[in-house]
This record gives C-alpha cells, sequence and structure tokens, in this order.
C-alpha cells in the first residue's frame, strides 16, 4: 500500500455485510479478514484521530468485528476531515455488502451491493448531505441480484395458491409459503413486499380488493412463522400487472399470483 505523506489515509473493508471506507488511497482487503469483519488501515496524523475513529467503528459494527490496522504517521488532513469521517460511519452503511467507502481528499466514493436502487440512491444522497460542498460524491454502489434471485429462484415460477375467489391459501399454496419462509430467513432482516395480483375476470375494484386481501393472508403467515412483520409489506395490484394474456385459462392462472420483491 503506497501511503500519500500529503493527505491522511483511512481505509476501511468489510468481508461479508456493509462496508465502508474513508481513504486516500485503498488496498485490497487483507487475506486474513473473516466474515463480518471491518478492516480499517491506512495512516492518519495522530492518536486522537484514530482512537475517534476506532470508537465509531466500534460504536456501529460493535467492538468483536473491528480489525484495526490503522498507522500514525506524518499526514496532514483537509479541514475537518475527522468530523467528516464521523459522519460518514453509520449505521446505514451496514446495509451495504461486500463494500467500502473511500474518501480521497475531498473526493468521496461508494463501492458495494445494496438490496435496491431507491436505497443505492438513499446512502448516496446521506453522504453528500453530510459533506459540504468542496467534496464530490461518486456512488459506485451496485443494487445485488443475489437476494432477489433467491426470492425468486425459491418460488421457481409456481403461484401460491388460493380457494377460488377467496383469500384463503390451499395446502399447496401454504407448502410454498414454508419454502418462502425458509429462504427469507437468509435475507437476515431484509424488507420485503408482498404484492397480489389477479386475473383481468370480473370487475376491477373487486379484484383489487381480493389481490390485497391475498398479500394479507400472506404476510399474516409468514410472520406467523417466524419472518418480522416489521420487515413485511402488502399490497393488492389487482389485474393491472399481468404477465400473461387474460384470453385463456393459462394466462389467467399465470395472473394469479403473488409476487415477492426486496423493498427499501
Amino acid at each position: 500500500m503506497r501511503i500519500f505523506t500529503q493527505r491522511a489515509l483511512l481505509a476501511l473493508f468489510v468481508t461479508c455485510h456493509a462496508g465502508i471506507a474513508a481513504a486516500q488511497n485503498t488496498a485490497p482487503a487483507p487475506a486474513a479478514a473473516q466474515p463480518g469483519q471491518v478492516t480499517a488501515s491506512g495512516t492518519v496524523p495522530d492518536e486522537a484521530t484514530k482512537a475517534a475513529v476506532l470508537a465509531k467503528l466500534r460504536e456501529v459494527y460493535g467492538a468483536d468485528r473491528v480489525v484495526d490496522q490503522i498507522a500514525i504517521g506524518p499526514v496532514a488532513m483537509p479541514a475537518n476531515w475527522n468530523g467528516y469521517v464521523q459522519k460518514l460511519i453509520t449505521p446505514d452503511l451496514r446495509q451495504i455488502s461486500r463494500g467500502q467507502l473511500r474518501i480521497d481528499g475531498s473526493n468521496v466514493s461508494l463501492r458495494g451491493e445494496v438490496a435496491n436502487e431507491a436505497l443505492r440512491q438513499r446512502i448516496a444522497s446521506n453522504v453528500a448531505t453530510n459533506l459540504n460542498p468542496t467534496y464530490t460524491v461518486n456512488n459506485g454502489l451496485r443494487v445485488s441480484a443475489a437476494e432477489q434471485a433467491l426470492l425468486d429462484n425459491t418460488l421457481a415460477n409456481r403461484t401460491v395458491e388460493f380457494e377460488s375467489g377467496k383469500a384463503t391459501l390451499t395446502p399447496t399454496g401454504r407448502a410454498i409459503l414454508d419454502e418462502m419462509v425458509a429462504a427469507m430467513q437468509k435475507l437476515k432482516g431484509r424488507r420485503i413486499e408482498i404484492i397480489g395480483h389477479t386475473d383481468s375476470a370480473g370487475l376491477r375494484a373487486s379484484n383489487v380488493s381480493l389481490s390485497q386481501a391475498r398479500a394479507a393472508t400472506v404476510k399474516a403467515y409468514l410472520a406467523a412463522h417466524g419472518i418480522g412483520e416489521e420487515n413485511l409489506s402488502a399490497s393488492g395490484q389487482g389485474p393491472d400487472r399481468p404477465i400473461a394474456s387474460n384470453d385463456t385459462a393459462d394466462g389467467r392462472a399465470r395472473n394469479r399470483r403473488i409476487e415477492f420483491r426486496l423493498a427499501q
């Protein structure tokens, strides 16, 4: 790792969930880092700055997860650099997987994976809000497809079944939801939208109400089987978002479905 003596360097890496770094220059995360650890490395000008950074990291991530590789050296900091670093180490960043936050002078860059586009934009906006106008932010966060793929692959194009015209799950519907519970438990508290859909047969208003009721039933089932209700939301789209033609029985059956989407 090169050390720029003209500016302070602080690089933080996370090997599993949530990554942040404030840095002048960065290097690959140390090979010895364990999953879930936050590794802080680089050079700062004094012990007070180092102690403040480590204290903030331990507050956010837990003392047992923070690996200290910060050195003290003859480096200069931009005005209030330590204060800005403190503002950037927030619980928001725990939602970044395999991530890094880098401060290079007045240039800030974010890297890593987040669950959705809204979260990607929100984190970058919060970072910019915490900085003065002399700083620029490069949002290198990307939306992770892995978590959504877990839900999609578990559902596997199957339909969560209900009794005809009702919001009562069939045994097959419950069996599918049991599999979804197991998948959702791997997402560790991610918020999930449950969206009900119907075919176009009958009155639209009735279909919207039915789709909402079915989504609510699914939410209640998941919550009763170990998924935190605070991480679930339910809504109904009725017949407005078909994925197949309503002109055939097969198409209508495909349109009568429950959708699971990762939410902000």
